[in-house]
C-alpha cells in the first residue's frame, strides 16, 4: 500500500512540481518533494491509505473525518493538486455503483424525503450558521463588485443584481422558492417595494424568516410558509430561486419546472441561481452523502432542455464564476475564527467535516468543474423588455 501511495504522491508532483509537499506514512516513513513543504498529508493508518484509494476523496473524507488522516499545512494545495489530476473523476468503480443505488433510494426528493434532506442540513440552529455566514444569513453566492468589501455588502449586492435583473416594482408579486433565512424577500420589499410569498421546508429558517419579517415590519408585505414547492399555490409576477434547485433532484427537475410556470403569469420574469456543471460527472460524491443528502447538481443543457419544455423563454444566462469561490472563503475565515466552540457545539469529526465541505467546495469553484450560474426567463415570449443588459449593469460603479 505504501508503495502505491508513493506513486499518487510522485503524480501529484508531476502535476505542478513548483510545489512542495510530503506524506507521512502510519510507521513513520515520509516522501518529500522540496525543501519546505506546503502541506504534509499524514496517513495514521495503512487503512486511511486503502480507502483513499479504493474510493478517492469519497475515502478521504471519511478518513479525514475520523481523524484516520491529517493535514498540516495548507488543505487548499492538496484539493488543488488533486483536482489537478481529476483523482475524483474516474470511472466509477462497483462501490460507488451500489453507494449510489442507496443514497438514491434513500435520498428520493419526494414530499417526505425532500423535509428530511433539508433538516439534515439547514436545521443545526441559527447560532450555528451566524458563526461562519454574513449578518444577513444568506448562504448562497455572493456578488463581489470589489474584494475588499465586506461579506454582507457582497450578498446584498448579489439580492440586487438579481433585483435588477427581474426588473422588480412597487406592487408586483414575487415568489421565492427556497427562501432560505428570507434575505431576497427582504431586500426586495424594502428596496423595492414587492409584495410576495416565500417558502423553505427549513422550520429553523421559517421561524428566524418569520420574526425577522415582524421585526422589519414587513410582514404584511410578504410572508414565509413551511410548505413543499409543491403545494404552493397562486399567480405570481416574478419568480427567484436561489440555492434551491440543486435540492429539487434529477428525477423532479421536469415537475418543478411545471410548478413554476404554473405559478408564474404569463410574460412574468424569472431567475433560477443555481449551482451547475457544464458536463456528466461520474461516481457519487462525498458531498451528496454526508453534507447534502438528495443533492443532485444540474448540466446548464439539462436547465435549459426542461425550461424549454414548459413553455420558457431564456433571456440570460449568466455565469458567476469566482464569486462562489471568493464566498466560500470568507465563510472558510469565519469558520476557523470560530473552529473551537464549533467543536464543542458537535464533536470533532463533525467540526472536520464541515471544514474539509467548505474547503473542497472553494476549490471545485477555483480549479474544477463548479459553477454557478443565473438563468433568467419569461413564462412565454416577451417583447417589452430592453434590448440591452444596461438595465442591469448601467448604474453599477464597475
Amino acid at each position: 500500500m505504501k508503495a502505491i501511495l508513493k506513486t499518487l504522491a510522485e503524480t501529484l508532483h508531476r502535476a505542478d512540481p513548483s510545489v512542495d509537499f510530503a506524506f507521512r506514512f502510519w510507521d513513520g516513513d515520509e516522501v518529500r518533494f522540496g525543501k519546505h513543504p506546503r502541506f504534509t498529508l499524514h496517513f495514521r493508518s495503512e487503512a486511511s491509505g486503502r480507502s483513499l484509494m479504493a474510493q478517492r476523496f469519497f475515502g478521504f473524507g471519511e478518513a479525514y473525518t475520523s481523524g484516520e488522516i491529517e493535514v498540516e499545512g495548507d488543505l487548499r494545495e492538496l484539493l488543488r493538486l488533486g483536482l489537478n489530476i481529476n483523482f475524483d473523476n474516474l470511472v466509477p468503480g462497483f462501490l460507488d455503483t451500489i453507494r449510489g443505488i442507496r443514497a438514491y433510494l434513500k435520498t428520493r426528493g419526494t414530499p417526505g424525503g425532500a423535509k428530511k434532506n433539508i433538516a439534515h442540513h439547514y436545521d443545526r440552529g441559527d447560532e450555528f450558521y451566524r458563526l461562519y455566514l454574513d449578518e444577513t444569513l444568506t448562504y448562497s453566492c455572493a456578488y463581489f463588485k470589489d474584494l475588499a468589501e465586506p461579506l454582507e455588502q457582497a450578498q446584498l449586492n448579489k439580492y440586487d443584481h438579481i433585483a435588477r435583473k427581474l426588473m422588480l416594482k412597487p406592487g408586483e408579486r414575487l415568489l421565492d422558492i427556497g427562501c432560505g433565512w428570507g434575505g431576497m424577500l427582504i431586500h426586495a420589499a424594502r428596496n423595492y417595494g414587492i409584495t410576495g410569498v416565500g417558502n423553505t421546508l427549513s422550520e429553523n429558517q421559517c421561524r428566524y424568516a418569520t420574526r425577522k419579517l415582524k421585526e422589519l415590519g414587513l410582514d404584511r408585505q410578504v410572508s414565509v410558509v413551511l410548505k413543499d414547492y409543491r403545494s404552493l399555490k397562486g399567480e405570481f409576477d416574478k419568480f427567484v430561486s436561489i440555492g434551491m434547485f440543486e435540492h429539487v433532484g434529477r428525477e423532479y427537475i421536469p415537475a418543478f419546472m411545471k410548478k413554476v410556470a404554473s405559478l408564474l403569469r404569463k410574460g412574468g420574469l424569472g431567475l433560477l441561481h443555481t449551482i451547475g456543471f457544464e458536463r456528466v460527472l461520474k461516481g457519487k460524491s462525498w458531498h451528496e452523502t454526508y453534507i447534502f443528502p438528495g443533492n443532485y447538481i444540474p448540466r446548464i443543457d439539462e436547465v435549459l432542455h426542461q425550461m424549454g419544455r414548459v413553455g420558457f423563454s431564456t433571456i440570460d444566462v449568466e455565469n458567476l464564476r469566482l464569486h462562489y469561490a471568493y464566498t466560500l472563503d470568507r465563510w472558510i475565515e469565519n469558520y476557523e475564527r470560530n473552529e473551537e466552540k464549533i467543536r464543542r457545539m458537535f464533536g470533532d469529526a463533525f467540526a472536520r467535516m464541515w471544514k474539509l465541505y467548505l474547503y473542497s467546495s472553494s476549490a471545485g469553484f477555483k480549479y474544477g468543474d463548479n459553477r454557478v450560474f443565473q438563468f433568467l426567463f419569461s413564462n412565454g415570449l416577451n417583447n417589452d423588455l430592453p434590448i440591452t443588459r444596461e438595465f442591469v449593469y448601467s448604474d453599477d460603479d464597475r
